[in-house]
Order: C-alpha cells, then structure tokens, then sequence
C-alpha cells in the first residue's frame, strides 16, 4: 500500500527545490502533466519535476486545440489542483501571459499564490498557437521585453523561475530568435527557451550564443525538434527538457483502444490486463489517489 507524501510542501520549499535542481549539473527532465492524477503519477515514477502543458489542458481539460482558447483561470484552477496534490515543483505553461505587462502582473500573483514554481510565457499574439503547428505571430521584441519585466518585478519569491519562450524560429528564423532570447535573458529571465529548433546544429547554436539555463521541448511523432536523449541535450548544453505531450498521447491511444474493444465485443474483458483494476488488494484504483490515507484521516476525527 503506498503511503502519499506530505502535499502540503510550502511554496517557498518547492521554488528553492527548482532552483536546486537546475543548478545541479544534472538534465532536469519533467513529463507533461495535464490534470492532478497525472501530476500524482509523474511524481510516483520518481521525477525531480512536472510541466504542466497549456495544449495538454487545453485537449484534455477543455476539448479545444492548442490554439489560444484556454482562459488564465481555467489553466490556474488545473495548475492549484496539481499542486495540492504533489510535492514535486510544478513548471506551468502560461500561454502568452493572457494579455498585456498588466495581465501578466495579475498572472504572476495568482500563480506564485497557488503554489507554482516556474512560469513559462511565449511572445506570440493572442491568440496563440502550438509551437510546432503553422501560423504563428509575435507582439514587437520590446512588448516581451516589457511584460518579462512585469513578472520580474510582480514575483515576490525570487527563486520563482521565468522562462521566457521565443516562438521566433518559424516567423522570423534563427537569427531573430537569438536576437529576442537574448533581450529577454538582460530583461530577467532566468531560463531562455528557443521553441522548435528543427536540426542539431540550430540547437548547438542556441546554446553556444545565449547565456544561462537553457530548456528543450521533446514532441514526439510529428514534433519539429529532433527527439534526442537526456545525455546528448546535456552535451549540447540543454539544463531543462521537458516532454509536454507523452503522457496524455498514450492516454488518447489508450482510450481510443479500449473503446474500440468495447464496441467490437461488447465487453472490455480482452482489455484487462491495460486497465488498472478497480478493486484489488494492494493495486486499486483509488490508491493511486491515496485512499488509505483519507481513510486513516476519517478514523482520527470521526471513528468510523
């Protein structure tokens, strides 16, 4: 029976962790995390960190693709459920900040106040699209400068960490993109991220160019960056790699699969050996979400 480790970890605690982390010498990989049982997954597998991914909310949580729909508080409400259920530091995708330096102020306080260890915001228009779709647009280079130091200034635990995201490659090409990196790296933030470098040697000059932590982005099947392993980004000189996509991918393909048996047969018995049992000693369903923890909880206050 798993026992669920403290969820109550301080804001303070899990921002001084990342911090940590990124300054260990080590890649610091995190898989994405689209709602609170995948957050409690990722951390059970025995990861230092979780990303929450802004198109893995938007599919999973709202229905809607990756291109601008999701609202801050409906991103926030996901991200603090995540949080109350892990120890782990949650890295949040904040879209474009949903708005203007004054938007983000408000994004930056009601982040950090649920508990948020990093913020990663793009200079795109709104609305956004997915890094590695077409048709992206960017606000000016000084529009980001500006709103990255709004959050520099907003952040009242100044191990929050901000990652900026350029989306510049596929607009303006490699140039432009270092060219912005480096203006948001002098505005304050502390991890720059150059989203969909399609060769080794574009990657390689990210990092040779722009001081600092650097972050990549693993999109399987279909992704615009090459899918490299966690030793060779760290040769390249990557500190952050982050897979937003992997976790709720094989959840669509598996849902798709046991639908497709239930239909065919009638009945998912030629599935069960893919599906977490229900009900069985020391492997139910809910013990992934703790229960015997809530049931001792129940017994101290109510003596049932």
């Amino acid at each position: 029976m798993t026992s669920q480790p403290n969820p109550y970890k301080s804001r303070e605690q899990k921002t001084a962790q990342l911090r940590k982390l990124l300054s260990s010498g080590n890649l610091l990989l995190a898989p994405g995390c689209f709602n609170p049982v995948s957050g409690i997954l990722i951390e059970k597998a025995g990861f230092d960190a979780i990303y929450i991914s802004g198109a893995g909310v938007a599919v999973n949580n709202i229905g809607f693709p990756d291109i601008g729909l999701t609202t801050m508080t409906e991103i926030l409400d996901n991200a603090r459920n995540v949080a109350n259920v892990t120890t782990l530091p949650i890295i949040c995708d904040i879209d474009t900040g949903y708005g203007n330096p004054l938007n983000v102020v408000r994004t930056v306080r009601d982040f950090e106040n649920a508990g948020i260890a990093g913020l990663q915001m793009e200079d795109q228009v709104i609305p956004k699209k997915c890094g590695h779709i077409s048709g992206k647009q960017l606000v000016s280079k000084n529009e980001m400068v500006q709103k990255i130091k709004a959050a520099v200034d907003t952040r009242r635990d100044s191990n929050l960490v901000l990652i900026a995201r350029t989306d510049a490659i596929a607009v303006e090409g490699l140039e432009a993109a270092l060219d912005r990196s480096l203006a948001y790296k002098e505005a304050g933030a502390d991890i720059t991220f150059v989203e969909a470098p399609r060769s080794i040697e574009d990657m390689t000059k990210i990092t040779s160019t722009i001081p600092g932590w650097h972050m990549a982005n693993m999109v399987e099947k279909g992704g615009s960056t090459p899918i490299m392993p966690p030793k060779e980004l760290q040769k390249l000189g990557f500190n952050f790699v982050i897979y937003p996509g992997s976790t709720w991918m094989a959840a669509i393909k598996s849902i798709e699969e046991v639908l497709k048996v239930l239909k065919e047969d009638g009945t998912t018995e030629r599935y069960y050996d893919r599906m977490t049992p229900f009900h069985e000693k020391g492997n139910e369903l809910f013990e992934t979400v703790y229960l015997a923890d809530w049931r001792k909880i129940e017994a101290k206050y109510t003596g049932s």
